[in-house]
């Protein structure tokens, strides 16, 4: 029923707890995101659960292995990509697939079959001599995502993989991992752009080690938000994020582009508080309505809680 199962999992880096006794299940098929701030414990998590790095306790199935017990195996049933590609840059495209399909054992018809169909995917048909660091990101993106599921694993783990990448390619990119999925296939992703965890059908928030919320996006932003979420248009945002961050009826503010997000508490009672208040102070308000919360919102929040 499940691709992983994760028992109270730890690592330790001397006196540093890096993941703290963390369980969850993930099934089959599914796109499950992983999402924590920089140093949140979300890539020692992926190696431990890829058999790269030993735990300190607890221990994880992964498409039936133990990571404790039987590492190899669990390397040779899965797929890996990194943030930084996991290629070799002064490698051609074709030996780049060649190696990674020596690797896991392919040969033969089904070797130049899951050849032709990483070329395919990664537009690069007819482009096979061509250095692989010459190539654009999003098409060594495609590229590495291909050499990771060569060998046709039931489970691929995705760290970071559009960190650099522009949107248009990372839109193309999660169009594959959909395709992943429909497949069969379960994707185990971590990802910095909030918005692109909208695509998963689970996420897990971590935070220092911690697990501190789990579900679909809907239930993220509807069991863990219960307060509106309104979003200022005004002519001095940081000047104005100052001063609403210290009032009574305000839980949380963050910048998304020019504008602020603000999360409104039961002190709130309507928009004329807040326009008062930036007027008195020489600040224009342009724009102020309630919003739909988005994940970052919701991630906001729960950060604000922790500290």
């Amino acid at each position: 029923m499940y691709s992983i199962e994760v028992n109270n999992l730890t690592k330790k880096f001397g006196n540093f707890t890096s993941v703290d006794n963390i369980s969850f299940k993930v099934n089959e098929g599914e796109i499950f995101g992983f999402l924590g701030a920089n140093g949140a414990g979300k890539s020692t998590t992926i190696r431990m659960l890829c058999g790269i790095l030993e735990p300190t306790s607890g221990d994880a199935v992964v498409g039936g292995y133990s990571v404790v017990k039987e590492p190899d195996n669990v390397k040779l049933n899965i797929g890996y990509m990194s943030q930084r590609f996991s290629l070799y840059n002064d490698l051609t495209v074709e030996e780049n697939i060649n190696f990674f399909g020596g690797v896991y054992g392919l040969e033969g018809n089904l070797f130049d079959e899951r050849k032709n169909w990483v070329l395919d995917i990664a537009n690069l048909k007819g482009k096979e001599k061509l250095m692989t660091g010459s190539l654009p990101g999003g098409i060594k993106q495609r590229l590495a995502l291909g050499t990771a599921v060569i060998h046709q694993p039931k489970i691929v783990f995705l760290d970071e993989p559009t960190s650099g990448v522009d949107p248009l390619s990372r839109r193309n990119f999660w169009e594959l991992i959909n395709d992943l999925s429909e497949n069969g296939i379960t994707v185990f992703i971590t990802t910095h752009y909030l918005e692109e965890a909208e695509f998963c059908n689970k996420i897990l928030l971590i935070n220092a080690g911690k697990l501190i919320a789990e579900g679909n996006p809907q239930e993220l932003k509807t069991n863990y938000l219960k307060n509106d979420i309104l979003e200022l248009e005004c002519s001095n945002p940081v000047k104005a994020m100052k001063i609403l961050e210290s009032q009574n009826f305000i839980d949380a503010t963050s910048i998304f582009g020019n504008n602020l997000h603000l999360n409104v508490n039961k002190n709130y009672s309507n928009k004329n508080q807040i326009e008062k208040l930036l007027i008195s102070e020489n600040i224009q308000v342009t724009g102020l309505d309630k919003i739909v919360p988005t994940l970052e919102d919701v991630f906001i929040h729960l950060l604000d809680k922790k500290k």
